[in-house]
């Protein structure tokens, strides 16, 4: 066969690019690790290095460790005082950096997480007198006072947070099915040992039901952390940021569709 001629349109026949006519999309691909990933797994660790450091003190302090408050661990003078002192600003930290963690759609409880980070941190800096004496029972002193009561804080706010995730904000049901587990729990044991503080004062009960209600927060925010350590990637194509209609099953193209589609994507959290 002679050669074309030169200057001819004739040419070699091009393969059809066969994965454009297929509709093939690359997956996604793996970019940089998200800062509330990464905020996700440093609040896990200080959860677990918080909790064991006060798990450690509390054992081989003063009270047993089903009887007498926590905090007579942190007393001046325990051998242990340094270590819960420790734990205990860990826990702060993990408070803290959850809050920083939390999706937009969730500043109410990235607040209440904050203020709680804020009181956990001053009862461990404001250390109790010996056997954390409280009112009414018991003579205090202003340090007694400002300890119990940053730790009451500390503890209330992180209830609140809970119940703000799992009830009244917008978050995935993952989140909402840990907090509200938590939170329909931590909320009847808190208001138990409110009551007993004013009717019993310091004892087995208030002692027991403080610990249960420090296991259930610690608890709580290693779960939230580790739900947020998951990336985004996760999430189905139909309800992924910036997916277009041929991602979205039944979606046609209708921008009211769409745009209501991008809102709900924008309040999901990475999990």
């Amino acid at each position: 066969m002679p050669d074309p001629a030169p200057g001819s349109d004739a040419g070699p026949a091009l393969a059809p690019d066969l994965g454009a006519e297929a509709g093939a999309r690359p997956g996604p691909e793996a970019g940089p690790v998200p800062v509330r990933v990464v905020a996700g797994w440093a609040a896990a660790g200080c959860v677990l290095v918080g909790t064991g450091a006060v798990t450690v003190a509390v054992a081989a302090g003063p009270v047993s460790l089903s009887s007498g408050y926590v905090s007579e661990a942190g007393i001046t003078g325990n051998a242990f005082a340094s270590t819960y002192r420790m734990g205990v600003f860990a826990l702060a930290a993990a408070l803290l950096v959850l809050a920083a963690a939390l999706p937009a759609a969730l500043r109410l409880a990235a607040g209440l997480l904050a203020a709680g980070a804020a009181g956990t941190a001053l009862s461990g800096a404001v250390t109790c007198s010996a056997g954390c004496p409280l009112p009414p029972f018991e003579a205090t002193t202003p340090a007694d006072l400002v300890h119990a009561g940053a730790s009451i804080a500390a503890a209330g706010a992180t209830v609140l947070a809970m119940l703000v995730v799992g009830f009244l904000r917008p978050a995935t049901a993952a989140l909402r099915r840990v907090a509200r587990m938590a939170g329909v729990v931590a909320l009847p044991v808190a208001g138990v040992i409110a009551l007993g503080l004013l009717t019993v004062g310091r004892g087995g009960l208030v002692g027991g039901l403080e610990r249960v209600l420090l296991v259930i927060c610690a608890g709580w925010g290693l779960s939230t952390a580790l739900l947020l350590t998951r990336h985004r990637h996760d999430l189905p194509a139909a309800v992924r940021p910036g997916a277009t209609g041929a991602d979205r099953p039944g979606v046609t193209g209708d921008p009211e569709q769409a745009g209501r589609d991008e809102r709900v994507a924008g309040s999901r959290t990475p999990v």
